[in-house]
């Protein structure tokens, strides 16, 4: 990227020359034109240097992301020894023990069975090794390479170059690596339906949904994070009749509608049961649609008593999102049909319009016998307004497992009709499993009901301050100091639960596990933080010390328990590397868990401040230490904030 724009100063600079002489030739017809040509040309090669000392300037602070580095010196090698190679494979990954280095390169092998298939070339995998191990150039991270085995290529990491990255990070801060060209992310997640309440099947796609927004915009992109509310359709016909029916001055006097969703299965059951109800309930679903003005507000007043008990939720999870529901597509969808019949698309059977996409044996259905449209068309809309309207890069679906096939099926026919092209433009539903009861059965209450939202998390709240209190934290904490506490744990808990899981997966949701502060638990990891951070405190080492210290302290890593915790420190950005790519968040939370672990057996080996025996004075502080110690807190931090995590000075 540096090279493409300095080339491009280099060729404009050259013409802003050429343009002068042309004007001091006097060989331009019209002078005027050159001067403004002139200025234009400046005016972009100032913009580009100025962009250029900015991208230096950040990728000078940004983290390195020291498997990608090894890669490009791995990557380097094997072309350097096998320059005939077509995509030679490239693998290279961190050291699972410390006698086998810090990083492995583990592509000899596979460069041997292509050699063997290709060219019918018999070369044993360590003489491979060995010949990319010569052909490393020069660099500042690799102290030695070591061949192991049958051609595992061991590397042992430079002391002064991991201690310089661990002081930029101190210095710095934690800045996530240079990305190129700013793109643009769309998060579709949440979505909840209007007249019904957020149950704990919404838990998931709001949790998971949240935290991919977070890492994408701590990244650098521009990230839309879109509601697709269930705010359409016919059961608002019932709805809008069975309010006429309770509340006849709806137009003049809010209704007082306390329990939306009693309200919503009173009126369900007059459409089951009272045929004239039935008949008007359709009426009312047409003149909606035909955007009647009374219709209309009393729309508009059960969209917003669902939007009031939502956003009671949002605001518990610290959750960003713009409301886009089903209705903002609703006049787009004609154009849908029509583009797909115009294309050839489209197929009638037994009335419905439908579209057959290739490799999908299930139609789409984008119009329905009666001349209504479906989910499989808003969906459709959706789709083309993210893509040609919003020019989303990459497109995220957070929903559930149960909609894979019919989300696989939408993303192919945009593709069909030539919305985009899926080397161009990422388009992926992140699924997720269901989330079970301690019986391991789909989360009921005992009454056999789906779980409020809103009841598990005052359940939470509830739970955590009783284990606060068993722990009697409520003797040494102020009220205030106790009641931030219990929201962190309680939120925190909830959420580390979920995205600690392989979203893939089902998991099985327990109070009593998410809040044991033992093993992987936000409970765990919140505790250890607090503890972390109070290490230079109670040593007497404010803010401010330590940052002079990172400026001036070399980090000296000779202890074995020292480079264990910085080179885990230093992983940091080849996490969220992999996490923007499979968008498994889980990554994260195993990574957290390892730090605080790793932190641990630093912290027992290792002192940081060490006091007399007999006074407890404090004799020795080793500054260095305090700095990992400040540097892990850092990264846990910024860990904690994309997860949605809300940490305390004092717990």
């Amino acid at each position: 990227q540096f090279a493409f724009q300095e080339n491009e100063i280099k060729l404009l600079t050259a013409e802003i020359e050429r343009l002068k002489n042309f004007g001091c030739l006097g060989v331009s017809p019209s002078l005027e034109g050159l001067r403004d040509e002139n200025a234009k040309l400046k005016y972009r090669l100032n913009f580009l240097k100025k962009s250029l000392q900015e991208e230096r300037s950040k990728s000078t602070k940004s983290m390195i992301n020291i498997n990608s580095c090894l890669q490009e010196i791995f990557g380097a090698a094997i072309q350097a020894a096998y320059p005939d190679l077509e995509n030679p494979p490239l693998v290279v990954t961190p050291s699972q023990q410390p006698k086998f280095g810090d990083y492995q390169c583990n592509s000899a092998m596979g460069i041997s069975q292509i050699l063997l298939k290709t060219r019918e070339q018999k070369v044993i995998p360590r003489d491979i090794a060995e010949k990319i191990a010569k052909n490393i150039p020069a660099n500042d991270c690799i102290e030695k390479v070591e061949i192991a085995g049958p051609g595992f290529i061991n590397v042992h990491l430079r002391k002064d170059f991991v201690s310089k990255q661990l002081s930029s990070l101190l210095i710095n801060g934690v800045q996530p690596p240079a990305i190129g060209k700013r793109k643009k992310v769309v998060v579709d997640f949440s979505s909840p339906n209007i007249a019904k309440e957020m149950h704990v099947g919404h838990l998931r796609s709001t949790i998971i949904g949240e935290s991919m927004c977070r890492l994408f915009e701590f990244a650098g992109y521009d990230v839309l994070r879109l509601n697709h509310l269930g705010d359409w359709g016919t059961q608002f016909g019932m709805l809008i009749a069975h309010l006429q029916d309770k509340f006849p001055d709806y137009l003049t006097v809010s209704p007082p509608i306390g329990d939306l969703q009693a309200f919503y299965k009173e009126s369900k059951r007059r459409f089951d049961t009272e045929e004239e109800f039935k008949k008007r309930a359709y009426q009312c679903v047409v003149l909606l649609q035909s955007k009647n003005p009374d219709f209309l507000k009393a729309w508009n007043l059960i969209c917003d008593v669902s939007r009031r008990e939502f956003q009671k939720i949002y605001n518990c999870l610290d959750i960003t999102i713009i409301e886009r529901g089903e209705s903002f597509y609703h006049e787009m969808m004609k154009d849908i049909v029509k583009e797909f019949e115009d294309k050839g698309f489209v197929q009638v059977d037994d009335g419905r319009k439908v579209v057959f996409v290739p490799g999908f044996p299930v139609p789409l259905t984008i119009m329905k016998s009666d001349g209504g449209y479906t989910y499989d068309t808003s969906d459709l809309a959706a789709l083309k307004h993210r893509l040609c309207e919003e020019k989303g890069d990459i497109l995220i679906y957070v929903v559930d497992s149960g909609q894979s096939v019919h989300f696989q099926t939408v993303f192919a026919a945009g593709q069909m009709i030539g919305w985009y092209d899926p080397k161009v433009t990422r388009v992926a539903h992140a699924a997720f499993g269901v989330v079970l009861g301690e019986d391991k059965k789909k989360f009921k209450t005992r009454s056999g009901d789906t779980v409020r939202l809103i009841d598990l998390l005052e359940e939470g709240l509830k739970r955590a301050m009783d284990k606060l209190k068993d722990k009697e934290r409520d003797k040494v904490l102020t009220p205030e100091e106790l009641k931030a506490a219990q929201t962190s744990v309680a939120f925190g808990c909830i959420k580390y639960a979920d995205l600690s899981h392989n979203r893939l997966n089902d998991y099985v949701f327990s109070f009593d596990k998410m809040l044991d502060d033992r093993g992987n638990t936000a409970a765990y990891l919140l505790y250890a933080f607090t503890r972390i951070r109070a290490i230079a405190r109670l040593a007497n080492i404010d803010e401010q010390m330590l940052r002079k210290a990172a400026r001036e302290e070399v980090l000296i890593l000779d202890h074995e328990k020292e480079w264990k915790l910085g080179k885990c420190i230093l992983r940091f950005p080849e996490i969220l590397q992999k996490i923007l790519e499979d968008l498994l968040l889980h990554t994260l939370c195993d990574y957290l868990y390892e730090l605080a672990t790793t932190f641990t057996e630093f912290y027992d080996s290792c002192y940081c401040v060490e006091k007399d025996r007999q006074t407890g004075q404090i004799v020795k502080v080793n500054m260095w230490r305090l700095l990992l110690c400040k540097a892990t807190a850092t990264v846990m931090a910024k860990g904690f904030d994309i997860l949605g995590i809300k940490p305390v000075q004092r717990m």
